[in-house]
C-alpha cells in the first residue's frame, strides 16, 4: 500500500526551477533514503513533504488524500532535524509532551506516550533534564522521542546524525534501524552519508540536480547503477573510472584502454555497439595478477591501511589513479610496481556522451 505519492513534483524560486517533475511511491512501512550532493534538491523535497515548503507544481498525496494546501500541523507526519530544535528551557519529558499538549491531548495519554518513547529510547533517567545537560545523542533521541510520541503516519529524517561525532553516528545508526524494525513507520530519510544510505534503506532515490538519477535497492544501485553518476557517487572509495572505447575485433567487441585492447570475454552485459565509453571498475573488483596478465600496471602512490581493508591508491601515467581493494594481510609497500586486471563480471560500460549505462 502507498503511504506517500508524489506526482510530478516540482519547486521553482521565481523562474529557478530546483525540483523537477518527481514522481516516487512510497510503500507504507518502507524506510526510504534520499541521497545526492550538497544542493541537489534533497532536503528541499523532504520539506515539501512535511509542509514547510510551497509546493509549485504537482500533487501530494498523503494516506490517499491530496495535501498540497494543507499546513504541516495536519498532514500527520512527524519530522526529525539535523539541530534538534529543543526547547533550551524545557525538560527532556516537557520537551517531548509540548507537541501533545498543543493538540489538546489529556494528560494520561501523554504520560503514557512519553513513558512509552522514552522506554524506547532508553532516555527514562534524564526525563527531567534540560538539553544543556545532555549529550548530542541524547538530544538526537529526545528529538526521536518527541516525534515518536505523535504517533505520525510517517517520519521524516533532515540529516539527523550529522552534528555527531564518528562513533556516535554508528550508534546512532544501529538505534534509528532498531527502532525502524520495531515500530514498521514509514520514514523518509535525508543523508549525504552513504554509509547510512547503504544500512538504513529499504529504497535508494539518487538526486542529482533536483532530478532522479535511479531508484532501488542499496545493492541494486551499487552493482548496477544506472549512470556514471550514480556509479561515482555510490560506494566508498568511488568506483574508478576511465576513457575507452569499444572496437569491434573479428565479429565480438573487444575495449581499447590506452594503448591496449582488450576481448571482452565474460562481459555479462548485451552486446554494444562501437564507440567512445566510460569503464568503470570498482576497487574490490580488481585482482592483482602477473605482469603479463595485467590489464593496469603502475606504481603504488599511497596505501590506507583501515584494519579491515587496505586500499591502495596506483599511478597509471598520465595523472591518472587507480583505487585497488587488497586483502588486509596483504603486505603492499608504497613505490612498488602492482600489477592488476578486472573481474569480467563486474566491469561496468556507460555511454560517454549521455553518462546511461551501456545494457
Amino acid at each position: 500500500m502507498t503511504a506517500i505519492a508524489l506526482r510530478q513534483i516540482r519547486k521553482t524560486y521565481g523562474s529557478l526551477q530546483v525540483i523537477h517533475d518527481v514522481d516516487i511511491d512510497i510503500e507504507s512501512g518502507e524506510f526510504l533514503v534520499l541521497v545526492g550532493p550538497s544542493g541537489c534538491g534533497k532536503s528541499t523535497l523532504l520539506r515539501m513533504i512535511a509542509g514547510l515548503e510551497e509546493i509549485s507544481g504537482g500533487i501530494l498525496d498523503i494516506g490517499g488524500k491530496v495535501v498540497n494546501a494543507l499546513p504541516p500541523s495536519d498532514r500527520d507526519i512527524a519530522m526529525v532535524f539535523q539541530d534538534y530544535a529543543l526547547y533550551p528551557h524545557m525538560s527532556v519529558r516537557e520537551n517531548m509532551a509540548f507537541g501533545l499538549k498543543m493538540r489538546g491531548t489529556d494528560d494520561e495519554t501523554i504520560e503514557k506516550r512519553v513513558s512509552h518513547a522514552a522506554g524506547i529510547l532508553k532516555i527514562q533517567p534524564f526525563l527531567d533534564r534540560r538539553p544543556a545537560q545532555l549529550s548530542g545523542g541524547q538530544r538526537q533521541r529526545v528529538a526521536m522521542g518527541r516525534a515518536i510520541v505523535r504517533e505520525p503516519s510517517a517520519f521524516l529524517f533532515d540529516e539527523p546524525l550529522s552534528n555527531l561525532d564518528a562513533a556516535l553516528r554508528v550508534e546512532m545508526r544501529l538505534e534509528i534501524a532498531k527502532l525502524h524494525n520495531r515500530m514498521k513507520a514509514t520514514t523518509v530519510y535525508v543523508t549525504h552519508d552513504q554509509v547510512e544510505a547503504m544500512t538504513l534503506a529499504d529504497r535508494i532515490v539518487v538526486l542529482n540536480a533536483g532530478k532522479i538519477e535511479q531508484i532501488g535497492p542499496p545493492l541494486d544501485l551499487y552493482h548496477r547503477p544506472a549512470s556514471l553518476f550514480v556509479a561515482r557517487f555510490i560506494g566508498s572509495p568511488t568506483m574508478n573510472t576511465l576513457p575507452a572505447k569499444v572496437v569491434s575485433d573479428g565479429g565480438g567487441s573487444a575495449i581499447r584502454l590506452k594503448e591496449r585492447t582488450l576481448q571482452l570475454v565474460g562481459w555479462s552485459g548485451q552486446p554494444i555497439r562501437a564507440g567512445e565509453v566510460t569503464f568503470g571498475i570498482r576497487p574490490e573488483d580488481l585482482v592483482v595478477c602477473r605482469p603479463e596478465d595485467a590489464w593496469f600496471s603502475g606504481e603504488l602512490a599511497v596505501a590506507e591501511r583501515l584494519g579491515s581493508q587496505t586500499y591502495g591508491y596506483v599511478e597509471i601515467g598520465e595523472e591518472r589513479m587507480l583505487t585497488v581493494e587488497f586483502p588486509r594481510s596483504t603486505p603492499i609497500r608504497v613505490g612498488e610496481p602492482i600489477h592488476v586486471r578486472p573481474n569480467m563480471e563486474a566491469i561496468h560500460l556507460f555511454d560517454t556522451a549521455t553518462g546511461l549505462r551501456k545494457t
